[in-house]
């Protein structure tokens, strides 16, 4: 209906004129029957926003004159004027009266009456303050009456009082002529088709426009310029001053009453066909939705934001903000609706009633009791322009809240949160219907009066254990949106706690993103919620995050212990390890690593492998580290290794203890028996490699200790060549264990760091050994076999040629051997000899050339000087 109405808002009213058929149609014709059946029924779950009190009753008007009827009223402050069919004028002082109980009552008190002295009935008063003078319209005739004493004021001395031939009069109460003692009117004429516009003097009347009409008006309204017409087939718009015209819709006024009623600046309320109440501004454009009342509406009044119509039974009550029918009350032989001065005043034949307003609060409280939140927030909206600024602001927040818990208790959550968003709700009002959720310290106390009907959820529920997951569901939401915005100011922790419970109640993923980012949970309450739901790896968390963190490592290995159960985070043992590593107290890394050693070494030494450098860590000594891992000797190898072979720490002791640890593995495998191979094969090329590559363990310390292994022979003779003893090492190679290719590695390793002179004297050496010249053994060794090291003696020359002395080779060579043999040898030795002589050749012709041209530029050099 909202949608439909508002889509009418803004149309001119000329197009009415066009279509007046299909706007018949579009409102619904129905019987006055028919009506009052749909009236009665939406009565019962209207909103009550009028109440009809007594003005003046029949006996005070009338006594025992049975025959006296009110025609008209008028009303200026607490005087209220009646004009009767006896053509008599009452005068009535009203008292508003307010009981105990804050119910309004009226008191009338007779004044005085007055006989006008004609045979008409009195058709229509219009009081003008200013002048403390009576509009009187009877018998055709307008003339003024004194306010006080009813006396019919006399004309003034060249002027006239009274205008006849008149069919119909109002008061222009938005007057373009600025003079305070002077009121503007405009008047009907019965004779002719014009409206008149006279302005009223305190003895005298003086006309000052006439304008013509196309038809003869029956009913007026003025604002401004502007007159607002109900001719005999249609209303129209019209401009005194211009003589601007706009044509709106038809209107048979031989069929029912016109209404024209001016309701604010420039802006009429009319009665149109088919039971509409159209409203029209001066320049003929509805911007409100019509309201749709009874066909025989006979006045209309607006109450802000109402509408007030009066037919033969009914008093009718819409809201101008939707359009929607509000209240209806029952009143028999109504004929006058008017409103004076924001006082709404109805009147029978016989009596006088009051159409009291009910605060707008009430009306909206009695609209939300009633479950009815868009009416009562269209209505406190409608309400702003009538109500203080700051006064309005606190209500609207109100209403909001009170509509979003409605709507909340409805589960329409996406509307409750929008109503608490706009209603900046302290949040707490809605977590305090979860029992237990506030924490126990909280000082917060619901709002009084209370926003709500609910005890708690439980309440709301009803039992319903789906309807209390949703709500659940719906705050885990809620307060997952508002704890970082401005809503939770003043009561983070209060947020904080609540979605902690619930995310541990519900077995919810945010949890641990809740405990690991910046958060005010209170450590009070939460550990024994958390506890109850075996969450003892957020538990942990969140005694981190109060820095506790012996605490926390005292949970979690409980848990990967199996003391506690807790399946929240998979890997728990290696989250303590990297907690540890982290860990800016170095006594609690000392007084738990040990556990994380002995669950598993390999992942336990992360603790001191991988701790981070940085200025909120502090780095431990990795000699107390070495002290402390002592007892655990994998975790040792792993941390020397890391010392040594990652962070390349240049310490002596670090890699003798590292090599002395690779000993003790292999000598440990090799007494195994049966030794396994494959492990064996690995330990000692670890251990050979670190022989090879650092030069700052002791290698005499570990030569002692694998002098008498002969299973060692290769690493023995590595460290011989750490101490120089490059003839023991190479003895041991080509003797002992008859490995050549080693011979030749070792060469290219010992030398690899030394000049050129160091590697062919190195080289040598091995040839030497090879033809058993002058080393220990000599006749042991060529019995076991020179045929087999004089070939290993070919290879290494024809492979190293270039590194040996070919005249020193030549000289040591058996004179049997054959030339062919060692013709790779000899090609690269020519080859080498010949290109060493060349570069000399060139070296010296370079040399000459220089010398040449040194002597060359030295006399002309000795000229310049002289």
């Amino acid at each position: 209906m909202l949608e439909a109405t508002a889509e009418l808002r803004a149309i001119p009213l000329v197009l009415c004129s066009v279509r007046a058929e299909k706007l018949a149609l579009l409102s619904c014709r129905v019987s006055s029957a028919i009506i009052r059946l749909a009236v009665d029924a939406v009565t019962e779950m209207s909103v009550k926003a009028f109440e009809l009190v007594p003005a003046v009753e029949r006996d005070l008007l009338m006594g025992d004159k049975a025959r006296i009827n009110i025609e008209c009223i008028e009303c200026c402050g607490k005087h209220l004027y009646m004009g009767t069919n006896d053509c008599f004028i009452h005068h009535f002082l009203l008292d508003e009266v307010t009981s105990s109980k804050g119910k309004l009552t009226y008191s009338a008190q007779k004044l005085l009456h007055k006989y006008l002295g004609l045979k008409k009935p009195v058709a229509e008063l219009r009081a003008a303050s200013a002048l403390e003078r009576l509009i009187v319209l009877c018998d055709g005739i307008v003339f003024l009456v004194d306010m006080v004493t009813l006396e019919t004021v006399p004309s003034a001395a060249g002027g006239g009082a009274k205008i006849r031939g008149v069919t119909a009069f109002c008061v222009n109460e938005n007057p373009v002529n600025g003079d305070p003692f002077c009121v503007e009117m405009g008047v009907i004429s019965s004779r002719k088709r014009t409206v008149q516009i006279y302005m009223v003097y305190e003895d005298r009347v003086q006309l000052v426009k006439e304008v013509t009409t196309p038809e003869q008006p029956c009913a007026v309204s003025v604002d401004g310029y502007f007159l607002c017409l109900a001719l005999a087939t249609q209303y129209m718009i019209l401009n005194y001053n211009t003589g601007a015209s706009q044509d709106l819709f038809p209107y048979n006024s031989e069929d029912r009453r016109p209404i024209v009623k001016r309701i604010g600046r420039e802006e009429f309320l009319l009665a149109a066909p088919g039971g509409l109440g159209m409203f029209a501004n001066a320049e003929g454009v509805s911007q409100r939705a019509p309201v749709n009342w009874s066909e025989s509406v006979i006045g209309a009044a607006v109450s802000f934001p109402y509408v007030v119509a009066l037919d033969e039974s009914f008093i009718t009550i819409h809201s101008m903000l939707d359009q929607q029918l509000k209240q209806t009350l029952s009143f028999r032989d109504g004929h006058i609706l008017q409103d004076f001065e924001g006082k709404v005043i109805l009147a029978s034949t016989k009596a006088v009633y009051v159409l009291v307003p009910l605060p707008l609060e009430r009306q909206i409280q009695d609209l939300l009791a009633s479950h009815r939140v868009e009416e009562a927030l269209i209505l406190t909206e409608g309400a702003q322009q009538n109500i203080p600024k700051d006064k309005f602001q606190i209500l609207h927040k109100r209403i909001l809240q009170q509509a979003g818990f409605i709507q909340f208790g409805q589960l329409q959550f996406l509307e409750a949160k929008e109503h608490f968003r706009k209603g900046q709700l302290d949040v707490r009002e809605l977590i305090s219907l979860y029992p237990l959720l506030l924490p126990a310290s909280s000082s917060f106390t619901r709002c009084h009066p209370p926003l709500h009907e609910f005890a708690d959820l439980n309440h709301l529920a009803q039992g319903d254990q789906e309807k209390v997951l949703r709500c659940k569901k719906f705050l885990i939401s809620y307060l997952g949106e508002v704890r970082s915005t401005e809503v939770a100011n003043g009561c983070r922790e209060d947020v904080d706690t609540a979605l902690l419970k619930l995310y541990a109640e519900q077995d919810h993923d945010s949890l641990l993103d809740l405990l690991a980012s910046d958060n005010a949970c209170l450590l009070a309450d939460s550990v024994p919620w958390l506890e109850k739901y075996h969450k003892y790896f957020a538990l942990g968390l969140l005694y981190h995050y109060n820095s506790q963190d012996s605490a926390a490592l005292q949970l979690w290995i409980r848990v990967v212990d199996g003391d506690l159960q807790d399946s929240t985070r998979s890997g728990l043992y290696e989250y303590i390890v990297d907690f540890l590593c982290s860990c800016s107290n170095p006594d609690l890394v000392w007084k738990y690593a040990d556990w994380a050693l002995a669950k598993d070494p390999t992942i336990g030494v992360h603790i001191f492998t991988k701790r981070p450098v940085s200025k909120d860590v502090t780095e431990l000594n990795p000699e107390d580290a070495i002290t402390y891992l002592g007892k655990h000797s994998q975790a040792l190898l792993l941390f020397l290794e890391h010392l040594v072979l990652e962070r390349k720490l240049k310490k002596e002791n670090f890699h003798t203890h590292l090599a002395v640890l690779y000993l003790e593995r292999v000598l440990s495998l090799l007494s195994e028996a049966p030794a396994d191979e494959e492990r064996l094969t690995r330990a000692r090329e670890r251990l050979q490699a670190l022989l090879r590559e650092s030069n700052l363990y002791r290698a005499q310390f570990l030569l002692g200790k694998m002098e008498n292994c002969e299973q060692l022979l290769l690493e023995r003779a590595t460290l011989h060549g750490k101490l120089e003893e490059n003839d023991k090492a190479l003895h041991i190679l080509v003797h002992k264990l008859k490995d050549f290719s080693s011979a030749e590695a070792f060469c290219v390793w010992a030398s690899s760091c030394r000049d050129s002179a160091y590697q062919q004297q190195l080289f040598h050496l091995l040839l030497e050994v090879y033809l058993d010249r002058n080393l220990p053994g000599k006749s042991q060794a060529a019995a076991a076999g020179g045929g087999e090291l004089e070939m290993a003696a070919v290879d290494l020359l024809n492979r190293h040629g270039e590194v040996f002395d070919a005249v020193r080779v030549l000289r040591m060579l058996p004179e049997g051997w054959s030339l062919q043999l060692l013709r790779p040898f000899l090609g690269r030795a020519v080859r080498a000899s010949m290109h060493a002589g060349r570069t000399a050749q060139i070296a010296v012709g370079l040399a000459h050339s220089e010398n040449l041209q040194l002597l060359h530029d030295r006399p002309e050099e000795t000229d310049l000087c002289v």
